[in-house]
Parts: C-alpha cells; structure tokens; sequence
C-alpha cells in the first residue's frame, strides 16, 4: 500500500468534490473545505448535491472517515501536507478568468501557514497563476521557503468525472521544486505504480497494473497552458466538425460518414467529431475566452479562437432555422424538448445550449414542454415555469399532443426511447434532433420526418396515422 498523505481540498463543487472522494479512495486522508455551511451540512449527512456517477457510492463509503467537511479553512491548513484550490474561476466580462476566489483563498491559507505546505492549483487558471499565489502569500508576511505553489490541472468530464480522475490519460504535475514534487507524485503514486488497480473493490476503466496512467512533470507554466491548449483544442475540434456538418447539409452529403472518414486518420482520431447545437459547460466557454485573453495580453494573434467562438453561437441559430423550416412558422407551436444539461448524465445548465434554445423558442412565441432526468431542478432556478414553458415528469409527458420533438442534449435514455409509443404520442410525428441520437433509416421507417445535423433530412415511408391507424393503435 502507498503511504497515505494528508490532503486539503478547498471548494466542494464539481472539481472539488470528485478530487476529495477520489483521493479518499485512493487511500489519503482528506478534509474538504467550503465557506458554504449548507453544502458542508448536505455533505456531511450524504448528499452530493451534484449529479455525478459513482459518486453517491464513494461518498457514501468515505464521509466523515476518509473525508470531512468544514468550513474551516485554517485547521485545514493546519493539518494538510497538500491544499489543493479548486474554487470557481469565472468568466469576466471582459473574457478573462475571475481569479478573485483564487486569491482570497490563498490570503486565506497564509494566515494559518506555519510550517512547510504545497499549495496546489486544480481550478483552471491562466499562466502566471502560480505566480500570483506566491506573490498574495508572501505579502501576507509568509517565509519563502514554507510553502511552494504547484500547478495539477484536472481533465474531468462531466457525468464520467469519477473513472476520468482514477483512470486518467495523463496526470500532470507542474512543480519548480522537487520537494513539491515529490509530494505530488506520493498523492499520485497509487495509480502510477498501478497498485490501486490490484484492490478487489477498486473502480474498473482503461488503466490497470500493467498500463498505468503516466505522469508528466513540467513546469508550473507549462502546466498552466497545457490544461487551457487541451480545452482550446477540442473546441476548435467540436467547432470544426460543426462547420463542415453545416457544408454537408448544403450538399445532402452526411457529416457522420465525413466524419468516421477523418476519424480513422491516426493523426486526427475519433473523439470530438460529433456535430450539434455547440458546446457549453463550465469549462470550454470560459478556458476558450480566457486563452484568448491570455493570448491577446502577451501580444499573440490567437485569431482562431475567436471564429472557434463563432461557429459555436452560430449552431443554436442554424438550428432554430431548422425548426421554423420544419414547422414554418412558430408563433403558438407546442414543442417538446428533451434534455437541458448542457451534455448528457450531468445535471450542469451552465452555459447550456438547450437552455439558450429555449429561450429562444420562447421568444418566438412557442409553448415548451422540457424534460430532463436531472437538470430540471437547476434550470428551473434560472427559468421558472410559466404560461410559456412546462417542465414535463418524462419524455411522454413532454411529447404529448406536441408539434414536434426537440432533442437537445445527448442522455443515453432519450435514445433508447420507444419510437412506437413517440409516435403516437405526438401531435405530428416530427423529430428534430441537435444530438444525432438517432439513425434517420430507423425513423423513416417508424413514420417520422426527421431532420438532424449534418445529415439528410428525411420523411416517412409511409404516413401511419392515415394509412395505418390499426398499427398505431396496436402501439
């Protein structure tokens, strides 16, 4: 067994969170901090307060052992060899990261500093970051050579977040001392040896004993820009393959084989070539402003960002076009929608392209009736139900007598819908689907007109409620 070391985690949110009940099931012993004392009380009596797989087990099996919650910060400090920030980092109006709450934490560790700590950055910050960490706690009359700052970017996706963190492609560690050093890599020794995979009761995913996940050491920079180039990066990948999903419907050809086409390239690969209504989230949003920001202020030309940003506002405006193409016109349209997460198996709306579609639809004059397996609670926080917008109990429930169906987040139960019972539950069998959920033969032949992204679209072989009414009925 590795050794276990003491670990601080400040920030109890989607990042925090995860890393605090996953270095738990690594073996350390973890106290993970908020101001919020609701959170920390929720957390305490067992609730995640997020939507995350795996994560109501793991808490489950550590809280209040393995992992406790305070909200104070100072006894934290006190107590932890490693304090690992993971706060918000907003978006500013101008762009940049809001680093405000990485500031006042680190004002607020110096003054419980008084022997040697890692202070470690796991939100996602700009380069210089580190810098000014060092620089707010020795302004708070802190000795040089207490503390040293390290930058550990995490890699996480939203809903998968527990499997990304045990089963990483890569641990990235930026540390300018090898004492810091050090320390991470004994945090992170458990997966790199690959002992934790010999547990009986440990999380399968890709990494096992003899293909542990690696571990890069860099410098805090380079740490620093590799988790912004990393989110940059597979934006520009989501936006490419948005832009030419767009050429292929200007020519009836279809995005999906054009994309396995590249895809199959070893250069290029597979992932992030999936079109649709764009991307959203905490993260790719505000990592692609703040790179650019970042850019701009160094003075490099980091144009591309830019119309990266572009193509992705301009898919939710393509894709109300294709709803009024397929409805005509959309003043007093009943529609069904199905998802409000920004992706599917999570329960996060920030910057949520389905939420922005509902507005949208809403201004035109639409009647919405929205269903998502969690993200309801959230969305209706910030777009209460009113003589405009319903939130539905299930699929059905929003599909009943609509004009049509709108697919706008990717969950897995959405396409494995019954499409007999859709069918007939509808006003008009029309599905209009962001995600490309579904195969357009397979509604074409369950009687659907059938429009998507980047593909033909497609009408029934055969009109079932005039040709077939005992068929539908039957369903």
């Amino acid at each position: 067994m590795s050794e276990a070391i003491s670990i601080a985690v400040v920030g109890s949110g989607y990042v925090g969170l995860v890393a605090a009940v996953c270095f738990a099931e690594m073996g350390h012993d973890v106290i993970c901090v908020d101001n919020d004392e609701r959170k920390v009380a929720a957390l305490q009596g067992g609730d995640t307060l997020i939507h995350e797989n795996y994560l109501p087990e793991l808490l489950e099996r550590y809280r209040n052992t393995k992992v406790r919650f305070t909200t104070d910060l100072a006894e934290a400090t006190r107590e932890c060899e490693a304090i690992f920030i993971a706060v918000g980092t907003p978006q500013s109006e101008t762009g940049d990261a809001d680093l405000s709450y990485v500031e006042a934490v680190a004002c607020e560790i110096a003054r419980s500093l008084t022997s040697y700590k890692v202070i470690v950055e796991k939100s996602t910050v700009p380069v210089y970051t580190n810098e000014w960490i060092r620089r707010a706690i020795e302004r708070n009359g802190v000795a040089r050579e207490l503390f040293d700052v390290v930058s550990n970017p995490e890699f996480l996706r939203e809903g998968t977040a527990v499997v990304d963190f045990l089963h990483p492609d890569r641990i990235v560690v930026g540390a300018d001392s090898e004492r810091a050093a050090a320390l991470l890599n004994g945090i992170y020794a458990p997966l790199t040896t690959g002992e934790y995979y010999t547990r009986p009761s440990h999380i399968e995913g890709v990494c096992n004993v003899a293909t542990p996940p690696p571990l890069l050491n860099t410098s805090t920079k380079s740490a620093e820009i590799i988790k912004h180039a990393s989110n940059a990066f597979l934006a520009v990948k989501i936006s490419f393959i948005n832009a030419v999903s767009n050429l292929c419907e200007a020519t009836d050809a279809n995005v999906e084989q054009v994309a396995r086409g590249i895809g199959l390239d070893s250069r290029i690969g597979p992932k992030f070539l999936r079109p649709g209504i764009g991307y959203g989230g905490s993260c790719f949003p505000k990592d692609v402003a703040a790179f650019r920001s970042v850019a701009e202020q160094l003075g490099i030309d980091f144009g591309m960002l830019s119309e990266v940003e572009k193509i992705n506002a301009s898919q939710k405006k393509r894709f109300l076009a294709k709803v009024r193409s397929a409805l005509w016109t959309l003043r007093g349209k009943r529609l069904a929608v199905l998802g409000l997460a920004f992706k599917g198996e999570t329960d996060d709306i920030r910057e949520s392209p389905a939420i922005d579609l509902v507005e949208m639809l809403i201004g035109e004059g639409c009647t919405v009736a929205a269903y998502d397996p969690a993200a309801i609670k959230r969305t209706e926080q910030e777009l209460p139900a009113g003589a405009q917008l319903r939130y539905a109990t299930d699929a059905f429930d929003a599909a009943n007598d609509a004009d049509a169906l709108l697919v706008l987040t990717d969950w897995a139960e959405f396409a494995a819908i019954d499409l007999d019972k859709l069918y007939a539950t509808l006003r008009y069998p029309i599905v209009i689907d962001g995600r490309n959920l579904f195969d357009p033969s397979v509604m074409q032949e369950h009687g659907f007109t059938y429009l998507s992204v980047g593909r033909p679209s497609v009408g029934p072989v055969r009109d079932r409620r005039r040709n077939d009414p005992a068929g539908v009925a039957a369903n």
